[in-house]
């Protein structure tokens, strides 16, 4: 082989490489989708929404709720976020989800949205480091409901949960 044709085929080989490793890179990059109510149902995931109210703001917490298809995904994390730059805050560590068909209740003190409203949670393979999905609110859903009785929050939220488990074909 000629020198030019040597080198050309090297360049050939290099841009090839650099592409297959930018298409690989793509693939990998998590899906983010938003939530746009108190109420969630896709790509193997239902998330549910709702507020206890304590006898101050200090003590009102948001409660949400979540299962998932657990041959897709085994664990979530969740991070509030703040839109002008500021430093990302845990608000939930990353976690196993609960078993087949069971769920997953996340509760935060309502006031830590104030710094950081935006809620990033991400949902991993069992098979991946990192996140396939990270489902996204800016702030707490304005039609999340409120309650003062913890039982009644329960219920409210297991019949959520497993209303959107159905339509997202989850048992």
């Amino acid at each position: 082989m000629r020198p030019d044709r040597r080198r050309i085929a090297g360049h050939v080989l290099a841009a090839a490489a650099l592409i297959l490793s930018a298409l690989a890179s793509q693939a990998e990059a998590p899906r983010e989708v938003h939530g746009h109510s108190d109420a969630y149902a896709g790509h193997g995931i239902a998330i549910a929404w709702a507020t206890l109210r304590g006898q101050t703001e200090d003590a009102t917490t948001i409660v949400v709720r979540i299962t998932a298809d657990r041959t897709r995904y085994d664990r979530v994390a969740i991070d509030g976020v703040d839109p002008f730059g500021g430093p990302r805050q845990v608000r939930a560590p990353l976690s196993p989800l609960a078993p087949g068909g069971q769920h997953t209740d996340i509760r935060v003190q309502r006031s830590r949205f104030a710094d950081a409203p935006r809620s990033e949670m991400k949902f991993f393979s069992p098979d991946a480091g990192d996140a396939r999905v990270v489902v996204f609110y800016d702030g707490v859903p304005d039609t999340t409901p409120e309650f003062v009785d913890p039982a009644k929050l329960d219920a409210f939220l297991t019949e959520r949960i497993r209303d959107l488990a159905r339509k997202a074909g989850q048992p």
